[in-house]
């Protein structure tokens, strides 16, 4: 593994240990703290994403145009004065403005990274993604672990928590990243690029993927909002919802050779695996659906993250695969932009579910969704076999 890539996966886990110690807990301070209903709750996460699609393509766009150094430094610094900001004052509506601009910043380094992973090590192939994802994971591990332990202590603590490691980030990058020089191809801009057809036919795979991924995201969102707050409502405590995301963080490093074993012998190809991967979700909310105690959620959390091993890092892969030379970080940004949707989405959908109808409900309404995502995962590539039949037919 290049070294340039051991830099990136140390960025990743202290940025993501960081936003860790806040993004499990939103729904839980909004609602019980600031006294604000679910919904409501579920409007400031939208915003928060939404903030954050635009980040995302934002980011992908100065990937290609000035390379990731330049994009990654101006995401982190909008995030640490952010979180800054957070802790000056986390008061409403205050709270929202500032995480609409965490939103932007977080959404502006994550397609960044992602572009730079597979460009340092473009013959790793699915490597680089899988190991930037598992960084994230150990960052979600440690994060979700020590902000709980905190939030039961004070929100305050959270906030500064969260600013200092924001903070860290920035030097790390500011100094470590520059060196991480990105061999670019000349590319004019998007309306005067004239692709072929076969690289609208890719982007247009790209799209469909990203609906499905986007589904998927609705649906594994709600446990950081509605099915957060239902925990609270079952006397589960702060710090056994955070033990939640910490043994989900630890399984996807200690389940590595496990997943790899499947994926070798039983999904041998990227889609197969995402399916896989997303059948995984639908048994892991019959499991929730059905849970009053802690156990139950400690049995759901480990089949949802079995299957979110092979999902996440999968589509990333997907994209770098279907990006024509120098458009790397536009293809990530659409990837991430949708995943950031999903958790745009998801917590408004969830949050008007549950307070009109019940979160029963809410579980019926996600295992259709997932059922939806796998049938455009399925026929994502279907007219790209088929330009690849003509051309051999030709």
């Amino acid at each position: 593994m290049p070294k340039k890539l051991w830099l990136l996966l140390i960025g990743m886990v202290i940025n993501v240990v960081g936003s860790s110690f806040l993004w499990p807990l939103n729904v839980i301070y909004i609602h019980d703290v600031l006294g604000k209903s679910l919904t409501m709750a579920g409007v400031v996460l939208m915003l928060n994403s939404a903030s954050g699609v635009v980040g995302n393509l934002v980011g992908g766009f100065l990937f290609d145009r000035f390379g990731g150094y330049r994009s990654i430094l101006i995401g982190v610094i909008i995030t640490s004065l952010s979180a800054i900001g957070l802790v000056w004052n986390h008061s409403w509506p205050y709270y929202v403005v500032f995480l609409m601009f965490l939103g932007l910043g977080s959404g502006m380094v994550f397609p960044s990274m992602y572009a730079m992973a597979g460009s340092v090590w473009p013959e790793g192939g699915r490597k680089p993604f899988n190991s930037m994802y598992v960084a994230q994971n150990i960052g979600v591990a440690v994060g979700a672990a020590l902000g709980g332990f905190v939030a039961n202590i004070s929100f305050e603590l959270t906030f500064i928590a969260n600013a200092g490691m924001y903070a860290l980030f920035f030097l790390l990058a500011i100094f470590s990243f520059k060196g991480i020089h990105v061999e670019k191809t000349k590319q004019t801009s998007i309306l005067e690029q004239k692709l072929t057809i076969k690289n609208k036919t890719k982007f247009t795979a790209l799209l469909v993927l990203c609906i499905g991924y986007m589904l998927s995201w609705m649906a594994y969102v709600q446990w950081q909002s509605n099915i957060a707050s239902y925990t609270q409502d079952l006397n589960i405590s702060l710090n056994q919802y955070s033990l939640l995301w910490t043994i989900n963080g630890a399984l996807i490093v200690l389940a590595q050779p496990f997943v790899s074993t499947i994926v070798r012998v039983f999904a041998k190809t990227l889609k197969s695996q995402i399916i896989l991967g997303l059948i995984i979700f639908i048994g892991s909310f019959v499991i929730v659906s059905n849970a009053t105690q802690f156990t139950g959620f400690v049995v759901a959390m480990v089949i949802l993250t079995i299957g979110e091993m092979f999902v996440w890092p999968a589509v990333p892969t997907v994209a770098n695969e279907l990006a024509p030379k120098g458009r790397e970080g536009f293809y990530q940004g659409v990837v991430n932009s949708a995943a950031t949707g999903g958790r745009m989405l998801g917590p408004v959908v969830g949050g008007l579910m549950v307070d009109f109808y019940s979160i029963h409900a809410l579980f019926f309404l996600l295992m259709g969704v997932l059922a939806l995502s796998i049938v455009t995962t399925y026929f994502y590539d279907k007219n790209l076999k088929k330009e690849e039949t003509q051309a051999i037919a030709v």
